[in-house]
């Protein structure tokens, strides 16, 4: 039997991954011949460290996760820089700008999401604006922001901050503008929101809570609804993000929001697909990207054939801030106070240490959990919840990361943690797929890095990605 062809429209952190799944599923196209088609002209990159590329610890090269000879070892038809233009269901093929047609037996949507540009007069076509989501804008953005210079950050989401945090550092006046009354209100209560708010302002970030942006003035800066003025030579864009679905729409596909998909990312046309942040599943928390490195280990397997069992039950994902200097997870549910309903919420509040802890507990188990400045209590709680399992009685000891879950090891130990335990959760890289390069022949810690892809960029994931190579030395 001839093998499927397999069309993936989307060469970002989803796209990317879904090829890297299929291939270790089918190696050598037995089952998948694959095409994939990327928007942008360079290699698939890691988006969760464009924050480190900005504030200038990583270079645009170090965070590719592909290099130039990807597609051709793994037997991948790749397309750069390429406009698709339609899907033509009857046919099935997607046809592109310059007029030709890629033929599919199955098709992948993983076009991901746009940034948004707030109706701000001036702003959108304005000079020194830049919306900050792919790896030009951090050209963008380097080459405008002039050491000293001031810059407004408009937006205090994840994105947002970790923008203000790289260009603080870098030594320009930064002033973030956020329209609520505390950053990150998605994933954080108002007292970290606060104490987090704090620890940035001593690392040089200024705040605009509760102000929106009214006029934006080229050369002056922008005029806030309240009258004021924040001096900008630089816009940075960080308001959120907005899926990309113009190919559904236009193929007629069911779209709310983001292209609809079941639990095996199936469209409401069987033959096509979505993944990431252009899908809407309502398991997967939006604007994160472990809920597609599930996706696509899920897609993978229906795709080759090697699971038709596979399934997407949704993602509890742990946000972390990209930001040096700050350690920051926040998971499940964060948004309790000790009086709501039956859960046990307990709390550690330490601003002027710049630390803040929060544990929410039903049966006995962890559901929630904000730890700013607390990287032990990160680890042990993260694995607490990952698990399922039960809490010792002294929360306190929990909240402070002096509790292991039982049959655990201090991160330091690395032996008895198990084959799919995740040692990097920026790629969701397993300490199995680890030891797998290991064996392959990659052994150090840069060379493991590189072969799985895991970060060695923020502190957890640095840590632990040694300490299993250490471990791997010694056996």
């Amino acid at each position: 039997m001839s093998p499927r062809e397999v069309v993936i429209v989307g060469y970002g952190m989803a796209g990317a991954r879904l090829a890297d799944e299929i291939r270790r599923r089918d190696p050598i196209a037995e089952r998948v011949r694959l095409t994939v088609l990327g928007a942008e002209k360079h290699a698939a990159y890691n988006r969760v460290l464009l924050s480190a590329v900005v504030a200038g610890g990583m270079s645009a090269e170090s965070v590719r996760l592909h290099d130039d000879e990807w597609a051709a070892r793994h037997n991948i038809d790749l397309r750069l820089g390429v406009d698709v233009a339609r899907i033509d269901r009857e046919k099935r093929c997607v046809e592109l700008g310059d007029g030709a047609c890629v033929d599919y037996d199955a098709l992948v949507l993983a076009t991901g999401a746009n940034p948004w540009i707030p109706p701000v007069e001036g702003l959108e076509a304005g000079p020194g604006v830049v919306a900050f989501r792919s790896l030009d804008d951090c050209a963008k953005i380097l080459d405008a922001a002039r050491f000293g210079a001031p810059v407004a950050v408009l937006g205090g989401g994840l994105l947002g901050l970790e923008a203000a945090r790289g260009l603080a550092g870098r030594g320009n006046q930064v002033t973030v503008v956020h329209p609520l009354g505390h950053v990150m209100e998605r994933q954080l209560d108002p007292a970290a929101g606060h104490v987090l708010a704090r620890q940035l302002t001593d690392m040089g970030v200024t705040f605009r809570f509760g102000a929106t942006a009214a006029r934006y003035l080229p050369g002056d800066g922008l005029k806030l609804d309240d009258g004021t003025l924040v001096p900008a030579d630089l816009v940075v864009v960080a308001a959120g993000v907005r899926a990309e679905t113009r190919l559904a729409v236009e193929a007629g596909l069911d779209v709310d929001g983001a292209i609809v998909v079941d639990d095996v990312l199936r469209t409401s046309d069987g033959r096509i697909h979505a993944l990431g942040d252009c899908a809407r599943h309502p398991g997967a928390p939006a604007g994160l990207i472990q809920p597609a490195w599930e996706q696509a280990s899920v897609l993978a397997d229906v795709l080759t054939g090697t699971n038709a069992a596979a399934r997407y039950r949704g993602t509890t994902a742990v946000t972390r801030l990209k930001a040096r200097g700050i350690d920051l997870a926040a998971l499940g549910e964060t948004q309790l106070e000790a009086s709501d309903g039956d859960a046990e919420v307990l709390t550690f509040n330490d601003p002027t240490g710049g630390r803040y802890g929060k544990l929410v507990v039903r049966e006995n188990r962890v559901t929630g959990a904000i730890l700013l400045g607390l990287p032990d209590a990160a680890a042990t709680i993260t694995q607490f919840h990952d698990r399922g399992t039960l809490l010792p009685d002294d929360r306190l000891a929990v909240l402070l990361g002096r509790a292991l879950p039982a049959g655990s090891t201090p991160a330091a130990s690395p032996a008895d943690l198990p084959a799919a335990a995740v040692i990097c959760r920026c790629n969701n890289v397993t300490k199995g797929r680890l030891i797998e390069a290991w064996k392959a022949g990659a052994t150090d810690t840069p060379a493991l890095a590189r072969a799985t892809r895991a970060t060695t960029g923020c502190g957890g994931c640095t840590d632990t990605v040694g300490g299993i190579a250490n471990w791997l030395a010694a056996q």
